[in-house]
């Protein structure tokens, strides 16, 4: 049995793939239970986001935030450290970037919005940084520590916009001047006026160092020691309070840096908060099915984004309620978390294929 599991294991990304599969009947079938057409309803969810560039664009828009904070999640869980922090990392790197994008001037277009986007990050990473410190040096359990900053950052947020950069007679900021937008006019022209932002492209090259960092390089090795073990780690010479500071101010970043591309790139302004946007803990999903790698987040933070913003058309091509599309979500994490009824489901196939290696 061992060797069987040491086979599925070197096959991961069937996992995920069965976890989705197995997401979408259990929808299809709370559908059927409901009196719809499952069918209908997932051709029309496709349909909304491949049947028009622009909203194609606007999908590929929606994807861009989820990578980010899910790749915020991952880098901390890979240290051996849960961040359920990255909805207030989150916020806090939208409130500096809009501060910056309005406040500064004079800067030339480059320049401004580098500066904003770099504000977005430092927040976010300080923003952790505090997580990363109370648990290094006062033991404090980071998931405690994260969940009180996430409402600490919307309240502090929502205060420095009222206060600061409140629009006159407007529930939002100013907008932020045109030098720090990182909107692409040319590509926004292409997908029909969508919101298309260089954060997408700044998103995939983030995976891409993440995997680079994390699995090439000693630094990364490190926090993957400290998270396997700290005990071990420490013995070996390694600075675990060091590592894990480092880890959560890292993974604070990833979410500052998502924050900072919705305000730069999508709305130019920020809102007055009335409730939690959610981007950082639909993360949590996100890093989840990825399987906390980098490049299966970008898979499923596709998968995400096109199920979320899917979801309108399914209410209104098939009738269907959106929140329908939160049942498949949480079905695909159940079955990812639940991987032994995936595996006993595989587990013919993977006999065959030995039994095959052996003839």
């Amino acid at each position: 049995m061992s060797k069987l599991f040491k086979i599925l294991s070197v096959d991961n990304l069937l996992v995920p793939l069965i976890a989705i599969i197995f997401g979408l009947i259990v929808g299809a079938i709370i559908m059927l239970i409901g009196g719809y057409d499952p069918l209908l309803a997932y051709s029309s969810l496709f349909t909304t986001v491949f049947g028009n560039t622009y909203d194609f664009g606007e999908a590929i828009r929606e994807i861009t935030p989820l990578i980010m904070t899910g790749l915020a999640v991952a880098f901390a869980f890979r240290a051996g450290l849960f961040n359920i922090g990255a909805e207030g990392q989150y916020i806090v790197g939208m409130t500096a970037a809009t501060a910056v994008g309005i406040k500064l001037s004079g800067l030339p277009i480059v320049v401004h919005a580098l500066v904003a986007i770099i504000a977005g990050g430092l927040a976010g990473g300080i923003w952790a940084g505090i997580t990363g410190y109370l648990k290094a040096k006062r033991g404090v359990n980071e998931v405690i520590i994260s969940i009180m900053l996430n409402w600490t950052a919307l309240y502090f947020s929502n205060y420095i916009v009222r206060n600061f950069l409140l629009e006159k007679g407007q529930q939002r900021s100013e907008e932020i001047k045109d030098t720090a937008s990182i909107s692409i006019a040319w590509l926004s022209d292409a997908f029909n006026n969508a919101r298309m932002h260089w954060g997408t492209i700044i998103a995939i090259l983030a995976a891409v160092f993440f995997f680079v960092y994390m699995w090439k390089s000693k630094q990364g090795y490190e926090l993957r020691a400290v998270g396997h073990n700290g005990h071990a780690a420490q013995y070996a010479g390694m600075n675990v309070s060091k590592n894990i500071v480092k880890a959560m101010f890292i993974s604070g970043v990833f979410a500052g840096l998502g924050g900072a591309f919705q305000v730069l790139g999508v709305f130019h302004y920020q809102a007055i908060f009335t409730g939690s946007p959610g981007v950082g803990f639909d993360g949590i999903a996100v890093a989840l099915i990825g399987m906390n790698h980098p490049f299966g987040i970008l898979l499923s933070a596709s998968l995400f984004g096109v199920l979320t913003y899917g979801s309108a058309g399914m209410s209104f091509g098939a009738d269907v309620p959106p929140e329908i599309i939160r049942i498949v979500i949480g079905s695909i994490i159940f079955f990812i978390a639940a991987q032994g009824i995936v595996r006993w489901v595989l587990k013919p196939f993977y006999l065959k294929r030995k039994k095959e290696k052996v003839l």
